[in-house]
Parts: structure tokens; C-alpha cells; sequence
């Protein structure tokens, strides 16, 4: 039996860039394509808050097309589940068995992703659904997942780890309430290099803002300037 051709939900976050590697290594499924939700009025990835020229190089490194989808903003439910219907159809089309996700144990979100994708003929695949986060946030940092943080919830987090590696001392220094891969939406990052990638993408941290209650670090490619920040009310598309 040929392997299912599987359509990724990618934020670009550690936990999509590690449902890449483990899905890579399973001979049922072939991922084939990425897909990603941008704040369309500013240019970036949905929530995460990181720019489409970092998404593009992140798709470069892993050989894939990634399939952009642009969000007003600000941007109703409606709006979203409208746009996620022509992915869905399009899927089909051209052959997808599957849409994957990078989800970790929040039921309502499963349950979600579910309910949307019944009778559209793509099934849901969550390839790291249950693994205990502390083990799984010691395993991407030993395999060499390297990530940088891009958005913290002062609420849960301070705002001194926004632009910070995701790596041990990351890990020893979060406090006891915080899930150590953020899967409550303590934190976001973007993936930066690691076995899912062919080469890493060497990034900077230039700045840290603070926008609609959320603290945001650009994290740019090398030898890039800054630019404004968006809010993060966009309705998040990823896992």
C-alpha cells in the first residue's frame, strides 16, 4: 500500500517542525505540502508573529511547498473556517489522504480540527498527540530541534524569555505553571534548525514589544532590519 500524501498544518513552531520529523520517519504517510495562516494586512505567520521571509526559509529548508493562506485582519470565524474549506478542497484535488497537526493534548482542539474535517475526505493525523511535554520538550532539544521564542503570554510568562533558544536552561528556567512546550499559549517560537531541516536559518533577535497584551521578539534572518509587530488576534490556523 502506498503511503498517505499528508498536507501539514505548519505555524512554523517547534511542535509542527517536530510533527515533520516523526511523520518523516513513519513509511505510512509522505508529507507533501505545508500549510500555514498569515495575518495578510501585516505579513506574518498567524499568532506566532514571526515574517513570511523566515516562513519562506523555513519551507526552503525543509524541501516543501508551503501553502499560504491569507487572513484579514482583524478576521472573524467565519472568515477563517471559509478559507480553510477551499484548503480543504484543494487538498482533495490534488490527491491529499490527510491533514496533519502538531497538537499536543488540548481536547477542544482536537475535537475542532475533527468536526472540520468530517466529509471533506481528509483525515486527521495528530503524530505527537499525548506524549507527556516535559519528555517530549527534553527529546526535540537532545535531537537537535533548535527554536527561538516569539511570543510570550505576560500573564504566565515574563516577558524576558521572548526572543530566548528553547533549549535546557529554557526548560529549568520556566516556572512550574508553565507547560514546558507552552501548548496552553505561553509561548510560541519558530523552528530554526534540527533534523527536519536540510540546513539551519541563522536568525537574530533585534527587538521585544509588547502589543495587545502580548509580548512579541522579531526574530529576523541575519543582516535584516525591523518592522512593526502585529496584534495577535488573528485566529490561529497551526499547530
Amino acid at each position: 500500500m502506498s503511503p498517505k500524501k499528508v498536507l501539514l498544518s505548519w505555524s512554523g513552531g517547534k511542535d509542527s517542525a517536530w510533527a515533520l520529523h516523526i511523520l518523516r520517519q513513519d513509511p505510512r504517510y509522505n508529507v507533501c505540502a505545508l500549510l500555514t495562516t498569515l495575518n495578510g494586512h501585516f505579513g506574518r505567520v498567524a499568532i506566532h508573529g514571526y515574517r513570511e521571509e523566515l516562513l519562506d526559509l523555513q519551507a526552503q529548508a525543509t524541501g516543501l511547498p508551503v501553502w499560504k493562506v491569507s487572513l484579514p485582519f482583524p478576521c472573524s470565524n467565519a472568515d477563517y473556517e471559509s478559507r480553510m474549506q477551499a484548503v480543504c478542497a484543494r487538498a482533495v484535488e490534488e490527491g491529499f489522504d490527510a491533514v496533519a497537526f502538531g497538537d499536543l493534548f488540548l481536547e477542544d482542539i482536537r475535537a475542532y480540527r475533527i468536526e472540520k474535517l468530517a466529509g471533506t475526505g481528509l483525515e486527521p493525523i495528530f503524530p505527537i498527540w499525548g506524549i507527556p511535554t516535559d519528555q517530549l520538550a527534553r527529546q526535540m532539544i537532545a535531537a537537535g530541534l533548535s527554536a527561538r521564542v516569539t511570543c510570550v503570554n505576560p500573564k504566565h510568562l515574563a516577558p524576558s524569555f521572548c526572543g530566548r533558544l528553547f533549549d535546557a536552561q529554557f526548560l529549568a528556567d520556566l516556572p512550574a505553571s508553565v507547560d514546558p512546550c507552552g501548548e496552553r499559549g505561553e509561548f510560541h517560537s519558530v523552528a530554526i534548525a534540527g533534523p527536519m531541516f536540510a540546513h539551519p536559518i541563522a536568525v537574530e533577535h533585534t527587538l521585544t514589544v509588547e502589543r495587545d497584551g502580548f509580548v512579541y521578539g522579531e526574530i529576523l534572518p541575519l543582516q535584516r532590519a525591523s518592522a512593526p509587530i502585529p496584534p495577535a488576534s488573528t485566529p490561529s490556523a497551526s499547530a
